[in-house]
This record gives structure tokens, C-alpha cells and sequence, in this order.
């Protein structure tokens, strides 16, 4: 989903109070306020929202926490579907009907034993119109009864079935192969009745069933994991997860080995990458499965026409975009799928960049021209007035190149997407997508379906909305494949966004942490992890 798929919070500097203090370390301080020695302990530096439907895993629009919560199937490190609370399951009624077997062991962290009923309870939840989540129809859709249940005409999902209490069978509306790598998403994770009961502040002290239970969650200072002993595939190596929030830059953190990992901002990255760095050593590198886009709303003017929208697109001059504004650090998005992704196309003309064409384009639409273009604004995520880099770009090159002026409004940015789940934006506002599951599915059908909740361009084609529902139920892997590229090619054409970038991932790891493996979709990667001479 949209989303950065790896949270590194930060914090603000820690006031050293009292003689006791003087000569101490940030570290040794930090100790003695968590209560847990840090050499038993994997630091990490990060953020905290103010929304805490971004906790839940049935409403957060980002990956999760997955170091608390776990589903009945997840990734492992090389991205293949691996068991988790479910320890198998069989497929039948020519690959409708999943009946998932749940481990004897698996047990909520106060101990209870997870069952069946629980996965009723949470996925019935996920659905009910009283929580309303923007993601359970696109990770949990696929299963029947469900879209009733959103639209409030059924209390039950029909499709959900209790075996008995380790059992569950699961039907979906037709077969799709894609189906089992939606429940590694947080929608699809089992909650406790009980827990959810408390009130919405539930998530401050959750009882969930991942390889780490959350020790102290202190808003603005830090947050505690320890690991959970009785998890179900074995406890982790590492006692400890601690997160500082609002500490401060990453990279000077991990040089003063107050934290263990960081991820590295742009300024930073070009020292990283010299060899005669230091640092250069503890980089790790990879390629994100990101695509960034501008989103143009279809649904109101002047978007409304293609041709105003190609023309747009072919006004932003993508390589000066990624030299100037990324320094170099960052691929050119010319499709919506990112390299390594199945389905990416390394033949796809995109729109190019043609200014002349453009302003041909803009007086074939229905406007005329620029100036009997409405009022356009655009809608960011950002604080009072304040006015990104990226849009700032954009609007030059469209000013320049178009002859149009853009008026740009910001969101708070903890409620920005609830704001684009409602409508509440101009007729651009920034997007994105970072991969849930390795399958073309999740970007194209996901996204622009016409009518699909993540589809907030309004976009609709009869041509492709045909071409991903048989794209579904396909079952030969090089078909299936192409129709995914074909309709990449229909997206490019007809321009419901402007593609930007597919970004890259640059990490520091301390020496002493072992087992990581750089993965471009979020997993628990730290029951992966052990610490050996910290």
C-alpha cells in the first residue's frame, strides 16, 4: 500500500538531569529509562502517529507491526508464502474453497490458545461498517459475504466456516491464485475479543500473538518490545526491540552506536556509497517494490479529459525530476510496476517528455488551452505552508511548460490517507504504492480496477477493467503475466497518474547485528536476527 514500508521513528534529545547523568552516554541513559540492558536489545530509531487506527491492524494503511501481530500465512525472507499461525492447509472445489489447519500451540500472549472462532471474530470485525476500514475489501474482498457485510446487508461473512476450533475453511468468489499472499497483509490478522473490547486505545496494550509482545510504549520517548518466550515457532534470538522516537538524525545515532540500524537519508547516501567512508562497510543496499505517482483526479475538471491528463504527464521532464530532486538516487518510473516485481516490462515506452506535444495536447481537450482551466489544486501531506520539493518541481515544470499556476494545500499528514479514503482533496494529490505481496495483481487491479476502494483517481475503463477480471482466475503463470503487462500498457496511455519514481533502499547495520537479510517487502525480520557481541 502506499506507504514507506519501514518506519525508523526519532526522538528528541534526552535532557541529562542530575550529577548522576554528567558522564553518561545517550545509551547508558536510555537504559535506565526503559529498563532493559541494551546489549541485550536491537535499537532502532523512528516516529509515532497521532492516529491510532494506524495501530489496528484491521484499519492501518501501512504494513503493520508485524513484530506484535501475525495472520495464518506470511513472508519469509525470500518473499515465498510461508506458514505461520496456520501450520497447512489444503485447497479444493477447484481452488475456491482454503481449510487452514492453526498450529496446537498457537497462543495469544497472555497465553490463551488461538482458534478459529478468533479469525471469525477478526475478519468479521475488519468488516463491519461500524469500524470502517478503507483496506478490508482489497485484502479481504476476495472472500464471500464479505462485500455484504461492508455494505451492512449481512452480519456474518458466509464465506468463513468453523471446523472446529484449530480449523477454518475459507471460500472465495473464484479462484485466484493470488488469494493466499492477501492474508500477509495486517487486515487479514487475528485479534483478541476481549483486547478490542477495552475501547479504541486497545492497541497501547495489545495482547497479539507475533514473536514480540509490547513491553512500554512511552508517546514521544520510546517503545518496548520483548520477546514473546512461548511464540509459536520458537522464541527470538534478540530479548529486546526498543524504539526511540524523535531522537534525531539517524545516521549521526548509528555513528555514536546509540542505535543499530539506520536508514539513510538522502544528503547522507553519497557519503555512504564512497569506499573510503568509513561507514561503507555497514551500508546494505537494495531496490525498493516502490512506485511514486501524482495522482490526477478523473472524476473532476480538467482531469476529467485524457488529454489534459497525457498532457500533464508529458510536461514533467522525469530524468531532471530524478538528477536534481534525488540526486541520482532514485529510478525513473516510466509504468507502474517496479523492477523486480513480476510483470515489470523492460521494453515500456512511457510518455515522454515533450513540452511542445503537451501544449498540443492541451488545446485538443475539451479546454481549449490553459487558460480556461479551472483552479487546480494540490493536495499534500505537510504541515501549515510549507511546500515539498516534489511539488514544488512539478508545479515549476508544469508553470513553465503548460503556462498553468497550481495551488497547493497541505493535510495533517496522520490523517492524510483517511482524507483521500473520504474525497477530501484537490484534483492532484500525491500517491504511491509499495508492494503487499510479489504479484502484479496488487499494483494494477488493486489500484485502478474502476470502482475498487484504493482506485482514488476515479479512474475507470470498461477495456481494462475486463482485461484484470480475466487476469484473476488465469491459471497459466505466462498468460497471466502478460495481461499484466497489457494493462500497464492501458494505464500509460490513458495517464490516470503521472509515474515519478521507484526508489532505492540504503541501510547502516551495526557489525554485531546478524541474520538480516534487506527484504523490499516489510516482514518480522527480527526473529530472523540474533545479536553476537554487542
Amino acid at each position: 500500500m502506499f506507504k514507506p514500508r519501514k518506519i525508523f521513528l526519532n526522538i528528541t534529545a534526552l535532557v541529562l538531569l542530575g550529577s548522576l547523568f554528567l558522564s553518561a552516554s545517550v545509551s547508558d541513559v536510555l537504559a535506565l529509562q526503559v529498563g532493559v540492558p541494551l546489549d541485550q536489545a536491537l535499537v532502532y530509531n523512528g516516529g509515532e502517529s497521532a492516529n491510532l487506527r494506524d495501530y489496528d491492524p484491521a484499519t492501518t494503511y501501512s504494513s503493520g507491526d508485524k513484530l506484535i501481530f501475525s495472520g495464518l500465512v506470511s513472508l519469509d525472507t525470500q518473499l515465498n508464502i510461508t506458514p505461520d499461525l496456520a501450520e497447512n492447509w489444503e485447497v479444493s472445489g477447484g481452488g475456491t474453497i482454503y481449510t487452514f489447519h492453526i498450529r496446537p500451540n498457537a497462543k495469544f500472549h497472555n497465553g490463551r490458545d488461538v482458534t478459529a472462532q478468533d479469525f471469525v471474530f477478526s475478519w468479521e470485525r475488519a468488516a463491519s461498517p461500524e469500524l470502517a476500514s478503507d483496506t478490508v475489501l482489497t485484502y479481504l474482498g476476495d472472500i464471500v459475504g464479505v462485500h455484504e457485510m461492508v455494505a451492512g446487508q449481512v452480519n456474518t461473512i458466509s464465506g468463513l466456516k468453523v471446523i472446529d476450533d484449530k480449523t477454518l475453511q475459507v471460500t472465495i468468489d473464484a479462484p485466484k491464485p493470488y488469494f493466499i499472499m492477501k492474508l500477509t497483509f495486517p487486515t487479514s490478522y487475528v485479534v483478541d475479543r476481549e483486547n478490542v473490547a477495552i475501547g479504541e486505545k486497545w492497541v497501547r496494550q495489545p495482547n497479539g500473538t507475533g514473536p514480540y509482545k509490547l513491553s512500554e510504549w512511552k508517546s514521544y520517548d520510546y517503545i518496548v518490545y520483548e520477546a514473546n518466550q512461548d511464540f509459536y515457532l520458537g522464541a527470538p534470538s534478540i530479548p529486546y526491540v526498543v524504539v526511540k522516537i524523535y531522537a534525531g538524525d539517524s545516521v549521526r545515532l548509528f555513528e555514536t552506536g546509540d542505535i543499530d540500524v539506520a536508514s539513510v537519508d538522502l544528503y547522507s547516501v553519497e557519503r555512504m556509497l564512497d569506499p573510503a567512508e568509513p561507514l561503507n562497510a555497514n551500508l546494505v543496499t537494495g531496490v525498493d517494490l516502490c512506485t511514486s505517482y501524482t495522482v490526477f483526479d478523473a472524476t473532476q475538471p480538467p482531469f476529467d479529459d485524457v488529454n489534459v491528463r497525457k498532457a500533464f504527464s508529458m510536461a514533467f521532464d522525469r530524468q531532471r525530476y530524478v538528477d536534481v530532486l534525488y540526486r541520482g538516487l532514485a529510478l525513473p518510473a516510466v509504468g507502474l510496476y517496479p523492477p523486480g516485481l513480476p510483470g515489470f516490462d523492460y521494453g515500456l515506452q512511457g510518455l515522454p517528455y515533450d513540452p511542445v506535444q503537451a501544449r498540443e495536447l492541451l488545446k485538443q481537450s475539451k479546454y481549449g488551452g490553459p487558460e480556461s482551466l479551472p483552479e487546480i489544486i494540490y493536495t499534500n501531506a505537510g504541515i501549515g505552508s510549507y511546500v515539498g520539493g516534489n511539488v514544488s518541481a512539478l508545479a515549476e515544470m508544469w508553470e513553465q511548460n503548460l503556462g498553468v499556476t497550481i495551488k497547493v494545500e497541505n493535510l495533517d499528514y496522520n490523517f492524510y490517507y483517511e482524507q483521500i479514503f473520504s474525497g477530501n482533496h484537490g484534483q492532484i494529490f500525491d500517491g504511491g504504492w509499495c508492494a503487499d505481496y510479489p504479484d502484479p495483481e496488487n499494483f494494477a487491479d488493486v489500484l485502478f480496477h474502476g470502482g475498487v476502494p484504493q482506485n482514488h483517481s476515479g479512474y475507470s475503463n470498461p477495456e481494462l477493467d475486463a482485461l484484470l477480471e480475466a487476469a484473476r482466475t488465469e491459471q497459466d503463470v505466462t498468460k497471466r503475466i502478460a495481461m499484466y503487462q497489457e494493462a500497464e500498457r492501458i494505464l500509460v496511455d490513458d495517464a490516470p497518474v503521472l509515474f515519478l519514481t521507484h526508489s532505492l533502499s540504503y541501510q547502516l547495520l551495526q557489525p554485531y547485528v546478524k541474520g538480516f537479510v534487506y527484504t523490499p517487502i516489510n516482514i518480522p525480520s527480527e526473529r530472523y536476527m540474533w545479536l553476537e557481541g554487542k
